[in-house]
């Protein structure tokens, strides 16, 4: 079985699939070993890894090196986070997918953001097309922010998300990835309306996994949140240390050198 298909699989339970989000090798392969059965990248935390922006600003080349590097150390599926595709251009995404495929990858994300539906329909096809003339299985995720950004007015974006939804399946998508959703009766609405599994993103005020599972959710993603909570409790204990050089801050639930070490033997 192919590692898109196992991670396809996943998808098919009750209870939603669990993505605490990933962004560098050290951190996909200490997730990988508290059991997570799959890995998933996030775009904010690669750039900013990475010394980018989030925002379409990362180049390329940077995303295939770090994938390189964390292929390199996981056992599990990965699917990779690629912003746009990282051009405009339907063909260009979809070699610049398959240069990520032959690397390992079980699957994507794929945003419409503030680019037409359409656009992200075209990308999804043309994607799909080369995979498939490859010879290659690919978990194709596509994400749509009408509820992140607003996309439509609010009481019209359950609506228009079922639209994009349907429209992305029929174009090759293998799931449907809607941030910032998290009103019950939407997620509902919308599963019931569309057929792909659906994907949401950890927010406050959203249900738990258990209860989000039974409203029809496939799969939970931590996002950039798991980053962003590393980087702040970072910037505390440097902080403290820059103003009062004390060495307390340090021993304050560090994983163990020995620990660490053992993640790469």
């Amino acid at each position: 079985m192919s590692s898109a298909s196992t991670f396809r699989q996943l998808h098919d339970n009750t209870s939603p699939l669990l993505l605490p989000n990933a962004w560098d090798a050290g951190s996909a392969r200490l997730i990988e070993s508290l059991g997570a059965p799959a890995i998933a990248t996030t775009s904010a935390g690669f750039a900013w890894a990475l010394g980018y922006p989030d925002g379409r600003m990362l180049p390329f080349d940077e995303v295939v090196a770090s994938v390189r590097r964390i292929v390199r150390v996981l056992n599990v599926p990965l699917s990779v986070d690629i912003e746009h595709g990282y051009s405009d251009d339907p063909r260009t995404v979809a070699d610049n997918v398959m240069r990520l495929v032959d690397l390992g990858i079980a699957g994507i994300n794929i945003e419409d953001g503030s680019d037409p539906a359409s656009l992200l329909a075209s990308k999804i096809e043309a994607t799909r097309r080369l995979a498939a003339n490859s010879g290659s299985d690919l978990f194709i995720n596509a994400r749509s922010d009408v509820f992140l950004a607003n996309l439509a007015e609010k009481s019209k974006q359950p609506e228009e998300s079922i639209a994009r939804g349907n429209l992305y399946a029929s174009a090759g998508a293998d799931g449907l990835f809607l941030p910032a959703l998290a009103q019950p009766s939407d997620i509902e609405a919308i599963v019931g309306a569309t057929r792909l599994p659906l994907n949401v993103m950890a927010v406050p005020g959203l249900a738990d996994a258990a209860t989000l599972g039974k409203l029809g959710v496939r799969r939970l993603s931590a996002g950039s949140g798991l980053s962003q909570v590393v980087l702040g409790k970072a910037k505390a204990i440097a902080q403290d240390f820059l103003e009062n050089g004390g060495s307390a801050a340090f021993s304050d639930h560090p994983l163990p050198y020995s620990e660490i070490q053992n993640l790469f033997v």
